[in-house]
């Protein structure tokens, strides 16, 4: 197995590792019991995972516990943890949002979830039309002048949103936002390729994306059928798992088959191989999960294999910055 590899957070003085654990649908949840949350933990750290991103949404505030609890363990200085809000977490009317009053009250609630000092990724869950951009950037930059966060970032914000940041941000000689938390894969490109990606260069800012495996659909687990219990069989007429999609994912599977690689691995290392892109946050039920996804640290993408993954696809939007393929290849696939 290849060692960590660990890259710098957009032009910040932080590294976060290549492959990173979320817990989205996983800790703190009924899906997986504390011991193996534990143990599927402990065996990122131990393989050199350092980033391990929460929400307060994530099982209703549960995953922040399970994740505080589990760490404890563990250096706190040599992990980046980071949170997020934005979702109701209640029926009181300000226990949403990105106002200032459910900033720092998120913020407080995160860190003695946590049982810790200070986050070290914020993110804006979503963007919020009912608030001024200028309050959550002042908001934001109140807690970081605090210590309770050391950096700051968005996720699933457009470009323009994140251009209304940057420039409350610069106004008030207040701390940028210095990434972005989009969808990515090889199935959904559209979110990052095209006018976000140029967003993210103008203002340096990093991208670290989340369902890199499309919910399971490229790890080839559905090439044949939809195994009883899997996220598949519970959302078999969602458009994740469209029939174009899990044809193209057959197609995928079998060209990591060629070359010798996992289809889950060959589907991270193409999204690592984004220029914008820092982390792949990945999920895992199963301490085997991790060793698995860790196989994209060996994944050698040549532009032959490259090119082969363009054939299958299919879908580089026409703005696209990827460098894959030419503009002319690219209309002769």
């Amino acid at each position: 197995m290849a060692d960590m590899e660990y890259r710098r957070l957009g032009t910040t003085g932080m590294w976060v590792s290549a492959i990173s654990l979320g817990a989205w649908q996983t800790y703190g949840s009924d899906a997986v019991a504390f011991d193996t949350a534990k143990e599927c933990i402990r065996t990122a750290i131990e393989s050199g995972i350092n980033f391990i991103d929460c929400a307060d949404a994530y099982a209703g505030g549960e995953a922040e516990k399970t994740v505080g609890e589990i760490v404890k363990g563990f250096d706190r200085t040599k992990l980046v943890i980071s949170t997020k809000c934005y979702w109701p977490q209640s029926d009181d009317v300000n226990d949403k949002g990105l106002s200032r009053k459910h900033i720092f009250e998120s913020v407080e609630k995160s860190l003695r979830r946590f049982g810790m000092d200070y986050i070290d990724i914020f993110f804006c869950h979503r963007y919020d039309k009912d608030t001024p951009t200028e309050e959550t950037v002042r908001a934001i930059d109140d807690l970081i002048r605090q210590g309770k966060i050391l950096y700051w970032g968005t996720s699933m914000w457009l470009a323009v949103q994140i251009e209304e940041a940057v420039a409350a941000a610069d106004k008030y000689g207040a701390y940028r936002p210095v990434v972005e938390q989009p969808l990515y894969n090889m199935l959904d490109r559209h979110v990052v390729e095209g006018e976000l990606e140029q967003a993210l260069d103008r203002f340096s800012l990093s991208a670290v994306v989340w369902s890199p495996l499309a919910g399971g659909v490229l790890t080839g687990k559905y090439n044949k059928n939809m195994p009883k219990g899997s996220r598949g069989a519970a959302n078999k007429e969602s458009d994740n798992f469209s029939d174009d999609r899990l044809a193209k994912a057959r197609d995928i599977s079998a060209l990591a088959q060629e070359y010798g690689y996992e289809p889950s691995a060959l589907a991270l290392a193409w999204t690592l191989a984004h220029p914008n892109v820092d982390s792949v946050i990945t999920g895992a039920s199963k301490p085997a999960h991790i060793k698995s996804n860790l196989k994209a640290l060996n994944v050698v993408l040549s532009a032959e294999l490259e090119h082969k993954i363009e054939r299958i696809l299919r879908n580089r939007p026409y703005n696209s910055e990827r460098a894959i393929v030419t503009p002319d290849e690219h209309a002769a696939l």
